[in-house]
């Protein structure tokens, strides 16, 4: 059954076009997935078929009876709410009986001696009964705490905004539509969250049209994919991975097309240029074809960003934190936690919600000192950190105004490039670069961000979620920047595709609040954590793994990242070849020292104590710098091998 008809719609804003003549259809059970770059109207199409934005041309033909639930990237709620009223913003009557009910055993609690008030309260736990709203606020409140909300009276307005996406995402879920409307629905959530949400969308009855840069969600959930492309809406009928294949199809095509259009224009050119002395027909008619076909736009006209190298030279010392500890709100964080940030480091910190995670970025940058313990940095680190939120800025400002503020000109590979040419690399042409940033989508603003943080030319990358608001391709050509960049990356992100691409160390912040470190990426780590749990539970005679999890064993191995796939040193890799046999040595000349200063104390105990405690400490960073070397070497072995 047909549940929505999209027929040939456009929307502009002024002078810019996002679509037109757009035509889709939306049945029963679809699941859908929205994607095209930054600035092309993905967002506006979701609020346009939610009936929530105007649409210049073409119709929109609903189902009779036709209900939906849209999540906006931002939500707004009404002041003064409490949490659990407004994930029952669709359910007005049981939230009255429900508010009733609560009252009335309030007043009985003041005075139970009324009858009057014991026969209401009977009377209104009948209502509950029959509109069914012991079981609707259990399972609330069960999606609620599944998304990390556990204050169900906890005002709104209190809240952060991711978790105010979090209860919105609530509210969704738990009003049964035919339709689920979901614009970024995985920004704010941690990676078994996400798991979560996807188990729960695949068993949703009802269809779903969603906007996310999560591909590996992509991957699993949806069946239909729809792009817009240079105005243009394409459907696909398959998940995002043969969406891939089929899209290259087409680009080839088009190509091919572009090409023959190219050489009969030529052809066409030359005929014109040899003059047509006569005015027949059939001369008219040749003229004719070949100013249609000069006229004719090339549609196939990729704009992607292109991201030059810009850094500035790294000194051995970089940022060292030693036994910092954090608490905050009265709630430790994180306690005697020591990192020396290698000068090629790629680093991802995971964990739940409210861990610490963006609270060691700022450690690290230097924007939050910690309770205890000591942070230090080299006098060449220069630090750019890309933030949840991207800082304020001016709305009248023009965008090549906002770039300079960083930079007018900057050294990269390519050679020196100036503030314009470093803004057409990221898709803001000459045209777009006197508009008011208040004019750009939140895609473009965070692009914006990034660039000016680029601009600066920083030697360590701070990323606090960086993918939220990025389109898949800006997202692959970062990553691709960050492989190649020189310096040190340390990343916050709940994306699982792009940890895999990304990073070759992990530090996960653990529910005994201890943050522990595991080599590889995150497809790695949550295989391994998989294995643990599996060995855990055969030796407590469970051999089986709840169903809801089963996801957490990552993605299908055909979609990961090829990074992982195909063999080779890395550049953090090659640093510490380069660098682990003195450090080694260095190791077993500190162990031999402190057991002969040992040997020399052997009869002051409170000093054998400590030298005990730090030949521990120092016999461990040898072993594990050992198997660091057995691990490298044998990986180096590997690629020569693959080379032969």
């Amino acid at each position: 059954m047909t549940l929505l008809t999209v027929d040939q719609i456009s929307k502009a804003f002024a002078d810019r076009v996002l679509f037109e003549n757009c035509s889709f259809t939306i049945n029963e059970g679809d699941k859908i997935g929205v994607v095209g770059a930054n600035g092309t109207g993905k967002s506006t199409l979701l609020r346009i078929v939610a009936g929530l934005e105007p649409f210049d041309q073409g119709h929109i033909l609903r189902s009779r009876g036709l209900s939906l639930e849209y999540l906006p990237q931002s939500p707004v709620f009404p002041a003064n709410t409490m949490i659990l009223q407004a994930v029952l913003h669709g359910h007005s009557p049981v939230l009255q009986v429900i508010r009733d009910y609560e009252q009335a055993a309030a007043e009985l609690a003041r005075q139970p001696d009324k009858p009057v008030l014991q026969d209401r309260l009977v009377w209104l736990s009948g209502r509950m009964d029959e509109v069914n709203a012991w079981s609707l606020e259990s399972e609330i409140k069960t999606i609620l705490t599944q998304l990390g909300i556990t204050d169900f009276l906890q005002p709104v307005d209190t809240l952060s905004g991711g978790q105010k996406k979090r209860v919105a995402l609530a509210g969704v879920l738990a009003n049964p539509a035919d339709l689920l409307i979901l614009d970024e629905p995985t920004n704010h959530l941690d990676p078994e969250t996400v798991a979560w949400l996807e188990q729960a969308l695949l068993r949703y009855r009802g269809a779903l049209l969603m906007v996310t840069h999560d591909r590996y969600f992509l991957e699993n959930v949806t069946k239909v994919m729809l792009e817009i492309d240079q105005h243009k809406l394409y459907r696909y009928e398959a998940n995002y991975e043969k969406y891939l294949e089929l899209k290259a199809d087409r680009i080839d095509q088009e190509q091919a097309s572009e090409q023959k259009r190219q050489n009969i224009l030529r052809r066409e050119l030359a005929w014109i240029r040899r003059g047509a002395k006569a005015r027949s027909t059939k001369q008219k008619a040749r003229i004719d074809r070949f100013h249609v076909l000069d006229e004719s736009e090339n549609r196939r006209n990729d704009a992607s960003v292109q991201m030059a190298t810009v850094s500035s030279r790294l000194g051995r010392k970089t940022i060292e934190l030693d036994q910092v500890s954090k608490s905050w709100g009265g709630q430790s964080l994180f306690r005697d936690f020591s990192y020396i940030i290698a000068r090629g480091e790629r680093l991802g910190l995971i964990g739940p919600n409210g861990c610490g995670k963006t609270t060691l970025l700022n450690l690290l940058a230097g924007r939050l000192e910690p309770d205890q313990g000591s942070r230090a940095a080299g006098i060449t680190v220069k630090i750019g950190f890309f933030t949840q939120n991207s800082e304020p800025i001016d709305p009248d400002i023009r965008v090549i105004e906002y770039v300079r503020e960083a930079a007018e000109i900057v050294r990269t590979d390519d050679g020196e490039l100036s503030a314009t040419q470093m803004c057409e690399r990221f898709l803001f042409p000459p045209a777009l670069q006197w508009t008011p940033v208040r004019k750009l989508s939140g895609g473009e603003r965070r692009r914006l961000f990034l660039l000016k943080i680029l601009m600066s030319a920083p030697n360590v990358l701070l990323l606090d979620e960086p993918t939220n608001d990025l389109d898949i391709t800006t997202l692959s050509i970062l990553e691709n920047y960050l492989e190649d960049f020189p310096g040190a990356v340390i990343v916050v992100s709940h994306d699982r595709y792009f940890l895999d691409r990304v990073v070759d160390r992990i530090l996960a912040f653990e529910p005994d609040g201890q943050i522990r470190q595991y080599e590889g990426d995150f497809s790695s780590y949550l295989e391994l954590k998989r294995t643990s749990n599996l060995q855990a539970g055969d030796a407590a005679g469970n051999q089986s793994v709840p169903s809801g999890r089963q996801s957490l064993a990552g993605p299908p191995s055909d979609l990961r990242p090829a990074r992982v796939q195909k063999l080779k040193l890395k550049l953090s890799e090659k640093i510490e070849l380069e660098t682990i046999d003195a450090q080694i040595a260095a190791l077993e000349t500190a162990c031999d020292d402190l057991r002969r200063q040992m040997d020399d104390s052997a009869t002051d105990y409170v000093r054998l104590q400590v030298l005990g405690e730090e030949l521990a400490a120092a016999s461990a960073a040898l072993d594990h710098a050992m198997e660091r070397w057995v691990y490298l070497n044998e990986l180096l072995e590997q690629i020569e091998q693959q080379k032969n």
